[in-house]
Formats: C-alpha cells, structure tokens, sequence
C-alpha cells in the first residue's frame, strides 16, 4: 500500500488523506484495489503481483486512449512493485446501475440506452484499435487459440462436474470438446477479444460508459465478447433484450467490416456455449474448492441460460456428451445439495474474522459486504524476524511465543487491541449484526501479526459467545499440500 501512496504523491504533489480497499473489486482475478483521496481528488490504485497482466494492461490502456476509447487513465506506474495509479471512474458498474432500474423482467429504458451504449462501444475496440494493437504483450496467450480453448473447457471438467460430483463420460466428453474447439477455431479470428466484457467491468459516469479489466485479452473472434455480455449469469437478461441488442451490436458492426450475418450467427452460440462452460469452472473453482460461497450464487442463473439454449438453439455440430452432461447439471440433486449447504446463510450471531497480514501486500478485504473493521500495525513492536534463529518458524511456534510474550510493549499494544474488539463484539451482540473484521499486519506477515491473531483468537473463543474464524494470508501462502494453517 505504500508504493501507491508514493505514486499519489508523486502524481499530485500531496499524499493521500484515505487509503480505502474497494468493497467487491477483487472478484476472481485476486487484484487488491484501492481508492486514494486526498485535497478533493481521488485516484485508484491496483496492486497485482502478476507483471504480465500489469504490462498487459498498461499498455492496451495507452493503445485504447490513443484510439479515443473511454479507458481510464493511468496516471503513475511502479511495475517493479505491481502497482499503478489510475482513473477514478466513480462506483457504478453497468451491473448496480441495470439493478437499480429494472422490476423482474421488466427493464426501464434508462438501463436499455445503457446497454446499447456499451454494444455499440464494442467493435470500436474489436476492430478499430485491435488492428494494430501489439499482441505481444498479451498474457497468457496472444490470441484465443485450441490452448485457451481446452483451458476453458478442462477448467468447466474438472472445478465444475467433478467437483459438483455431476457424471461424465470422459473419453466421450473429450470427443466432443474436441469438435467443438475445431468449430470454434473456424470462425475469422482477427479480431481484439476483450475476454472479460460484463456488467462488472463497465462504470457509467455521467451516463456514458468507461471500460475496465481487459488485460486478458487476445486476438480471436468477434462473437466471443458480445456473448460473454448477453448471457452474463447474474444480470440475467430477459430474451428479448438479448435480441434486440445482439442486433444492435450487428448494425454497429456492419459499419466497420464487411458482416456476413449467417456466417457471424452460425458461430455465434457456440462461443455462448464456451463462455458459460469457462464461467461455470470459474464458479466451481472459487465455491466448491476454494469454499467462497458467494460465486456459487451465479450458478443458477447460469443454468437458466443453459436451459433457454437447450430449448432454442440447435448448433451446427453434434455434441451429444457435452450435452448429456449439461442435462445431468440441471437434474442433478447432489449438485442442489451442495449449492444449498455452501451457500446457506450462517447461524445467527457474530462472527469474528480475525487475519494477519503482511503490509507488503494489500490490507485484507472484507468480502463479507460490511465495509471492514479494525486493522492494527504491529511494525512498531520488537522483530523476531530479525533474529536468525527466528527466521524459519512462525508466530504460532512455542518459541516465538515465549519471545513476544515476555516484551512489555506487546502485552500492552495486545490489551489494548483486545478492549477495543471487546467493546465493539459487546454492541455488534446487542445491536444483533453478524460480522466483525480483525486483522493484524506485520511486515513479513510471519511472526507478530501472527502471534496477535491467534492471542486475539483465543481470547474471543475463551468465552465470549462468538463464533471465531481465524486466517493466516502469508502462511497460508507457505502452506505445503497437506499441511494445516
């Protein structure tokens, strides 16, 4: 968080005032995102450790604004760090703003402008800027070809059936991610592939759109992004919207390439098909095996668009196993089952989340939805990383324990931490809320942040009535398969 500090100042000449983590911005991708502000101006910051993504994104940002896209600008960069200072484009995402203006199925003309804005936004970035776009830089791939393709398609296999215990044949499912991959790849693919365009990854300001997170873009076809929009799971499009702006996207698009709609059609859902399969693995990757249980709360929309496809679309190509299989997920009742018990609400009561964490990395977030709680600096106490004897063991170890438990000033800065939770689990009880942040930062994220939280911990399951999760980021981190943190 410091190197983003750094930037600010550096960019606007005064450091920032408020450092705030950006609630929902993580998503899947494990970016950490920041607003700054300071003197009336704000900026974002990002902190990435992936460099390729970073150089990736920097560099199309640049690209897009030299072609007039409405892109944020980046104001500072520190690539040796991960960071980047960029753009404020405000907290509305094409997702909150169709929320607010829609009743069912029913959608209010303001949320339609919106969207038509945004898909005939679309083939500027496809074709004007993506014809000279350095696709060099492109990470993992430079174009979305039969590797990214099995990728998506393994990623739905194995974090989707597999873990949702959902049947397949694997011999014949593979028969047929085969031809679907050689249908795929038949469409023109010299296009810029945006790879993540949804509701998410668009703010409105004023009214008009600005566009966010295509660093994993690639060369490939242009039906990819237009149907990673149309069926974005939770927005949950009604048809006939799709429709209309699916043709919309068309007239706009006959405008800068010669379009031959059957052939853009005849590939079309297809790539809706490969869309929801790659989202799918993606939900099952972060519900089933990383046990966050808000992702799996995408899935059933996912399925009713699977569904209306099954009902009004026949591709060109037989798929028969991958079919049998996309049945099997709708039918399946252990697949229910386990949607249910991940994903039901916790007993009532409070929960304690307690972290520790290095401050070379990003201040938790809280993805409770609470906006956070209390983070305690514990760099101002005495170091037992900077004694050799120290430097493989971990604040849970007895003899770091014993270390930090005899220097006065720890026992006090751990008292006084210890009050301040107390007072607070004391009204969160009365006022009957359910969640409560604790984290604790060290400089390594190994010894003394560690040695307070899990103090903290035992204090709390001592005999306070809450319920008590506890989370090492940097050892976890360490973690060897197997091991328990």
């Amino acid at each position: 968080m410091d190197v983003l500090q750094r930037l600010f100042e550096q960019h606007y000449g005064s450091p920032p005032d408020e450092v705030k983590p950006l609630q929902g911005q993580l998503g899947g991708s494990g970016r950490a995102i920041l607003r700054l502000c300071g003197q009336g101006i704000s900026a974002i910051g990002i902190l990435s450790s992936v460099r390729e993504e970073n150089v990736a994104f920097l560099e199309f940002s640049m690209h897009f604004r030299r072609h007039g896209l409405p892109v944020p600008e980046i104001y500072a960069e520190d690539l040796s760090q991960g960071a980047y200072l960029e753009e404020d484009l405000g907290d509305t995402t094409l997702f909150e703003f169709l929320g607010a203006h829609r009743s069912g199925e029913s959608i209010d003309p303001q949320a339609m402008e919106a969207y038509r804005k945004v898909v005939a936004m679309l083939p500027r970035f496809q074709v004007v800027a993506g014809k000279d776009l350095n696709y060099k830089v492109c990470y993992p791939r430079s174009s979305f070809d039969r590797q990214s393709i099995a990728w998506d398609l393994n990623y739905f296999k194995y974090y989707f059936l597999r873990l949702a215990g959902v049947p397949f044949n694997e011999q014949t499912l593979e028969h047929d991610f085969s031809r679907l991959t050689k249908f795929l790849l038949s469409a023109n693919r010299n296009y810029f592939l945006y790879r993540d365009f949804q509701s998410r990854n668009v703010m409105l300001r004023d009214g008009e759109p600005f566009f966010l997170d295509y660093q994993g873009g690639r060369k490939g076809a242009l039906q990819y992004d237009i149907a990673s929009l149309l069926f974005d799971g939770k927005a949950d499009l009604p048809p006939a919207m799709r429709q209309l702006l699916l043709d919309h996207y068309l007239d706009c698009l006959s405008g800068m390439v010669d379009l031959d709609r059957g052939a853009f059609m005849e590939h079309y859902y297809a790539y809706v098909y490969v869309r929801i399969l790659q989202a799918l693995g993606a939900y099952g990757f972060r519900g089933f095996y990383e046990r966050k249980a808000h992702f799996l709360q995408s899935v059933p929309y996912a399925l009713k668009n699977l569904r209306w496809l099954a009902e009004n679309v026949k591709l060109p190509i037989a798929l028969p196993a991958l079919m049998e299989a996309l049945d099997a997920i709708g039918s399946s009742e252990k697949l229910q089952g386990k949607l249910q018990e991940l994903t039901a609400p916790e007993p009532a009561g409070l929960t304690v989340r307690i972290f520790s964490f290095s401050f070379h990395q990003a201040t938790p977030t809280d993805e409770e939805g609470h906006g956070g709680g209390f983070v305690f600096d514990a760099r101002g106490l005495p170091n037992p990383g900077r004694e050799e004897r120290f430097h493989a063991l971990t604040g849970r170890d007895g003899a770091v324990i014993d270390y930090l438990s005899r220097e006065e000033s720890v026992g006090t800065f751990l008292s006084h931490a210890i009050a301040l939770v107390d007072a607070s689990v004391a009204i969160y009880r009365r006022r009957g809320f359910s969640s409560l942040m604790v984290s604790f930062g060290c400089t390594g994220g190994q010894h003394r942040s560690v040695y307070l939280a899990e103090q903290l911990a035992k204090h709390l399951r001592g005999g306070s009535g809450v319920a008590v999760v506890l989370s090492h980021i940097e050892l976890e981190k360490m973690r060897k398969p197997g091991e328990v943190v």
